[in-house]
């Protein structure tokens, strides 16, 4: 039986621990007393964010009298500044956000739209076998800036000049770039060094900011400036949306004025599945939230708990779940706009034990066919909690890192290139449509038990996510981690399953697993006819907070393979 209320105690959740997880994973220290660094924990007001200067924001912003949702936009602004490799505001934003004084989940999708002006005639015309990942044909419409406004609006306490302050003050007198971010931005520069703008603002001096270099954005801060000051009309209809429509006409590409001016974000409803009495909520589609719903759906057929966290029968059983519901990912998943989404019975527990039915205990799937469910009806991640109740699970991308390298001039930002996700097949619900938001792989997710608000959390990078958010609570409910251990935990990692631009998995995929599962465990998976293959880096970077009712504090956890820092007062 499953045992989340442990967690609400760190004490008797470190003494646990060690009796649940197996000694095979003796390379790491999971496992063992104290078997990872301490969650965060604090009477009033908690934050977890990929970047320690963003965290110190949110925590200031809540002092000055600013709720979790004011902390959790200047948090995001920060983090475009000084992690621009993942997210920034020529991106797309998602929220889920737990209203203390309604006692309700509130969802935003703020995602753009393809430009009006492009076909798919144009690409089929133009010899496209698919959409390009970087220049401006992957342009979609910035939905961040939006996203901010519409959840200000709704439940901000700060003036928005406020709210953005920190971001502007270290824009213009600069911060030291990290390892992890100096790495990262060299990446990026090999591959879009010489896409329109982009040198300009981050390769001043021919190349990227080393390791602990005082990195400037002046023109991000006049970007921020006029935000502050003017509202969201100004990235939509105003001044920076005549620049964005000017410099993408000049470089050949369609995204316009008038799709800006059109731009509006969507007030959706948080969808929910229960995973051995505890509710998970994700966003329904265009995101892909719903396939970490649907592995948890199927994986609960089975006892994991007594399968044992480093063990072949788990890690295949995983696998073979995440196979089935990233066929339906790829079928299905699509802008609701366009397509009737059967979300519900996606998410049917009949449907899901169908599915169950289909894993060969003993022998990986080599492919699956999409199931007929019931038809009725790099990336950041941080998440803020506050004195008064208020949660905010959020994420933000500019997709593939840096995004299509297109900067427009003067206005200190990357555009995305989340357009690559559409597929160029007719009859593909994905398929480019103008006007169409395309398939979202990133996803903010919170958990409730009883109605009553327990974790907000995710797990950026691509398709990684809804693994990672099944992967999470599998450690804290079947495996008796707590918060910080579910995130540090080796993870299963995999790859090859179809694809929402409409390519087909026919040969298994591959598995990665990350140091810490045993050699025998290795060898096992692959006798059972699956693939391993090492990877260094894909697992995720994973932010989370628990509020422990009956201690009335907050427990934060943050990532340990990137720049992860949770903190509170």
């Amino acid at each position: 039986m499953a045992r989340l209320n442990i967690i609400a105690s760190a004490a008797l959740a470190f003494t646990c621990a060690a009796s649940t997880l197996p000694a095979a994973a003796s390379d790491r220290i999971t496992g063992h007393h104290f078997a990872t660094r301490s969650e965060a924990m604090a009477p009033n007001a908690m934050a977890a964010t990929s970047q320690p200067l963003a965290t110190q924001v949110a925590l200031d912003v809540m002092q000055e009298g600013g709720n979790a949702i004011d902390a959790v936009i200047a948090a995001n602004a920060v983090l475009g500044l000084v992690e621009p490799t993942g997210n920034g505001i020529g991106g797309d934003l998602f929220a889920i956000v737990w209203d203390a004084e309604s006692e309700k989940l509130y969802g935003l999708n703020a995602s753009g739209r393809s430009p009006k002006s492009l076909s798919l005639e144009y690409f089929k015309e133009n010899g496209y076998e698919s959409i390009p990942p970087r220049g401006v044909l992957p342009l979609s419409v910035p939905g961040a800036v939006d996203g901010w406004f519409e959840l200000h609006d709704r439940f901000g306490q700060l003036d928005m000049e406020n709210v953005l302050q920190p971001a502007i003050n270290y824009a213009e007198s600069g911060f030291p770039v990290t390892e992890v971010i100096a790495y990262y931005m060299g990446r990026n520069a090999a591959v879009l060094a010489d896409q329109p703008g982009f040198a300009d603002v981050f390769m001043k001096d021919g190349d990227v900011p080393e390791k602990g270099e005082r990195f400037k954005n002046p023109d991000l801060a006049n970007t921020y400036k006029l935000l502050a000051n003017e509202g969201r009309d100004a990235f939509y209809k105003g001044k920076i949306a005549r620049t964005i429509d000017a410099f993408v006409e000049k470089h050949g590409g369609f995204l316009s004025y008038e799709d800006l001016a059109e731009h509006e974000s969507t007030w959706v409803n948080p969808v929910s599945t229960n995973y051995r009495d505890y509710d998970l909520w994700e966003l329904p589609p265009s995101t892909q939230g719903i396939a970490a719903q649907q592995i948890l759906n199927i994986l609960e057929q089975y006892d994991i708990s007594s399968m044992g966290f480093d063990s072949p029968e788990y890690i295949h059983h995983f696998v073979e779940a995440k196979k089935l519901a990233f066929e339906d990912r790829a079928k299905y998943y699509s802008d609701p706009a366009f397509n009737d989404v059967p979300v519900e019975g996606l998410l049917d527990k009949g449907y899901a034990r169908e599915r169950a039915k289909l894993i060969n205990p003993k022998k990986a799937g080599r492919s699956y066919e999409p199931g007929n469910p019931p038809t009725e009806g790099d990336t950041i991640y941080l998440t803020t909690a506050d004195k008064d109740g208020n949660m905010v699970s959020l994420i933000q991308s500019n997709y593939r890192g840096m995004g299509s390298g297109v900067t427009p001039t003067g206005l200190g930002f990357v555009l995305q290139n989340r357009g690559e996700l559409f597929a160029l097949d007719a009859n593909h619900r994905n398929v480019f449509e103008p006007g169409k938001r395309p398939f979202h792989t990133i996803i903010p997710a919170f958990v409730t038990k009883d109605g009553k608000p327990l974790m907000s959390y995710g797990v950026m990078g691509g398709a990684t996510q809804p693994q990672m958010h099944a992967q999470i609570l599998i450690n804290m409910i079947d495996f008796s981690m707590n918060l910080q251990e579910a995130g540090d935990a080796p993870r299963i990692l995999h790859t090859g399953s179809s694809q929402p631009t409409g390519s087909v998995m026919s040969d298994g995929g591959v598995v990665s697993l990350e140091n810490g599962f045993s050699k025998n465990t290795r060898r096992e998976l692959i006798k059972m006819g699956h693939t391993l293959q090492e990877a260094v880096g894909p697992y995720g970077g994973y932010q989370a907070i628990w509020k422990d009712h009956e201690q009335d504090v907050y427990i934060g956890a943050s990532e340990s393979r990137k720049d992860g820092h949770a903190a509170g007062y």
